[in-house]
C-alpha cells in the first residue's frame, strides 16, 4: 500500500513539475524582453543629468518631452522612416520575384546545373557573412555604388539563401501533376509559374517577408558601411548621430528609440493574426 502511495505522488509530481519549469522559463523570457523596454521608456523622459546619476529602474522627477522633440527633428527620424521603408519595399519585392523564380528552377527543373548551385548555395551559408564584408565591400566601390541604396538593395535581395531554401520546401509540396496539366493545356513555363505556382506560395511569402522586413528594420551594419551619409539614414542609423566621442546622449537616443518601436508595434498589432499564420505556416512540413 505505502509504495502504490509513493508511485501515485511521483506520478503527480512530475506533472507538477514539468509545469512549474514551462512556466518559470516562460516568465523569465517575458522579464528579459520587458525589462530593457521599460528602462528605455523611464529613461527617455529624464534629463541628462538625471539619466546618469539616478537608478535605470526609477521614475522621472520631470518629464523631459523635449527629448522626443530632439530625436524626431535633428535625430531625422521621419528620414530614417522614409529611406527604411523604400528598402524594404524594394528588397522585398527583388526577393520575393528572384527567391521564387531561383527555387522553381531548382527545385523542378532536374539538371547538373541545378545541383552544382544548390551545391553552391549550401557551401555559402557555411562561410561566415563577416569574412566576406572586405571583398564584397571592394565590388561595391569599383562599380560606385557605396553612397547609394542600390548596394544595400542588392546584397539584401542576392544573399537571401535562405528565402530559397524556405520557397524549396514549399514547392515540394506542390504536385508536379498541376504543371503537367497546365502545359498539355498550352501553358509555358512562365504561365505556370505566375498562375498556379505563385499564388500557391503565399504562405511561403508570408514568413519570407516576416523574416525580411524584421531583419531589414533592425539592421544597423549594411546601411551604415553603405550609407554613411545623413540624407541615406535608416531607421537604425539616424540614431547614432547622438554618440560622440565623449559621451553619448542616452536619453535621446531612448527617445529616438521609442518612437522607432511604434511603427512596428502598429503594424505587428494590425496584422498578428497574419504573422502568426504565416510564421505556423512556414514551420511545418506536411
Amino acid at each position: 500500500m505505502a509504495e502504490q502511495v509513493v508511485k501515485r505522488q511521483k506520478k503527480d509530481f512530475m506533472p507538477a513539475f514539468l509545469a512549474f519549469l514551462k512556466y518559470s522559463v516562460l516568465v523569465i523570457s517575458c522579464l528579459v524582453v520587458f525589462i530593457p523596454l521599460v528602462v528605455v521608456f523611464l529613461g527617455s523622459f529624464k534629463s541628462n543629468t538625471e539619466f546618469l546619476s539616478s537608478n535605470v529602474f526609477a521614475l522621472p522627477t520631470k518629464f523631459e518631452w523635449s527629448n522626443y522633440k530632439t530625436a524626431f527633428i535633428d535625430g531625422k527620424v521621419l528620414l530614417g522612416l522614409r529611406n527604411t521603408a523604400i528598402l524594404i519595399v524594394i528588397s522585398c519585392t527583388g526577393t520575393i520575384l528572384v527567391g521564387t523564380m531561383t527555387a522553381y528552377v531548382l527545385q523542378r527543373f532536374n539538371t547538373v546545373l541545378g545541383k552544382v548551385l544548390k551545391a553552391a548555395f549550401l557551401l555559402a551559408t557555411l562561410f561566415p557573412s563577416i569574412s566576406m564584408q572586405v571583398t564584397v565591400y571592394r565590388i561595391m566601390n569599383n562599380f560606385h555604388l557605396v553612397g547609394t541604396m542600390a548596394a544595400p538593395i542588392i546584397l539584401y535581395i542576392g544573399t537571401d539563401i535562405v528565402s530559397i531554401y524556405i520557397f524549396m520546401q514549399f514547392l515540394d509540396n506542390i504536385s508536379y501533376s498541376l504543371d503537367e496539366s497546365a502545359i498539355i493545356d498550352g501553358a509555358n513555363y512562365f504561365t505556370v509559374f505566375f498562375k498556379i505556382i505563385l499564388p500557391l506560395l503565399r504562405p511561403a511569402i508570408a514568413t519570407v517577408l516576416i523574416i525580411k522586413v524584421i531583419g531589414i528594420y533592425n539592421d544597423f551594419y549594411t546601411p551604415q558601411l553603405y550609407m554613411p551619409s545623413e540624407e541615406l539614414s535608416v531607421v537604425s542609423t539616424s540614431l547614432y548621430r547622438f554618440m560622440g566621442p565623449y559621451g553619448a546622449k542616452w536619453e535621446i537616443i531612448f527617445a529616438g528609440i521609442v518612437i522607432c518601436i511604434i511603427p512596428a508595434l502598429v503594424i505587428f498589432l494590425a496584422l498578428q493574426k497574419q504573422i502568426y499564420a504565416g510564421l505556423v505556416n512556414g514551420s511545418v512540413k506536411e
